[in-house]
């Protein structure tokens, strides 16, 4: 039986807080076969990220000189393509409800708006996979609503993986598997 790429075992991560210690993470064992990946070399690895893994991160990351269509752009630069992705930008941006906002600065959009962007970057190289970090915590209801939709025909039309960290109930019910954490453990899977 050959070694895994990844293995844990009572994976722990804690942080402090004055005198109050919060455990993110506490005893998890996890285990992830080899696959292609592992075999790859760091540059080759790197270009694998960039292609086909979206990140949506909880603090949105965005650029602030940079207009929403061009953070948008940016997975594609660092990916080494260009093609048609002004006007995917667009659509995409469009999709999740920004169109008319394309050429704004992240000072001039709202929180909900920023995270619609990052949210569209995440999906500009069509990834396999999406793995994103509370991607309905800044939005109103009727967007989050908008945004699941979205990332139900991304996964039913594309292929792609959704993997969501998130308190938001909703989201996480309307979810094909939950694995839930409790006090950093893996409570139910």
């Amino acid at each position: 039986m050959r070694a895994p790429a990844i293995e844990t075992r009572r994976l722990r991560k804690h942080y402090r807080r004055g005198p109050t210690v919060a455990k993110a993470v506490d005893g998890i064992d996890l285990r992830i076969e080899r696959g292609d990946a592992s075999r790859l070399g760091g540059d080759a690895r790197a270009v694998l990220r960039a292609r086909r893994i979206g990140f949506v991160l909880q603090e949105f990351d965005l650029l602030p000189g940079l207009t929403a269509i061009e953070n948008f752009l940016l997975p594609l630069r660092y990916a080494g393509g260009n093609g048609d992705g002004r006007r995917r930008g667009e659509r995409l941006l469009e999709e999740v409800g920004l169109g008319p906002r394309a050429h704004h600065k992240p000072s001039e959009l709202s929180g909900g708006e920023q995270q619609r962007v990052a949210i569209a970057r995440s999906l500009v190289n069509d990834p396999a996979i999406v793995l994103a970090d509370e991607p309905t915590g800044e939005m109103d209801t009727g967007a989050a609503e908008e945004l699941v939709g979205l990332m139900r025909r991304v996964n039913r039309e594309r292929g792609a993986t959704f993997v969501v960290v998130t308190h938001d109930q909703d989201l996480a019910s309307r979810a094909d598997r939950v694995v839930r954490l409790q006090d950093g453990r893996v409570a139910r899977a």
